[in-house]
């Protein structure tokens, strides 16, 4: 169990700011919930999960693009 109970967290938050218009806030929790669901598997040592890239942190160089 661990640190699963704030996967519960943020999916509720998700779904209270999409009941309420609060669209930015739902599509911020759902990028929060993946990184979320990420951390813990990599804790777990399952590696990074297959749903996209990990997110760039804001110390992180720039990607070529």
């Amino acid at each position: 169990m661990g640190h699963d109970w704030i996967l519960d967290v943020l999916a509720d938050l998700r779904s209270y700011a999409a009941q309420n218009g609060l669209h930015a806030l739902s599509l911020q929790a759902e990028e929060t919930l993946r990184i979320a669901r990420r951390e813990l598997a990599e804790q777990r040592g399952a590696g990074p999960l297959a749903d996209g890239p990990r997110p760039r942190a804001l110390t992180d160089p720039p990607r070529p693009g």
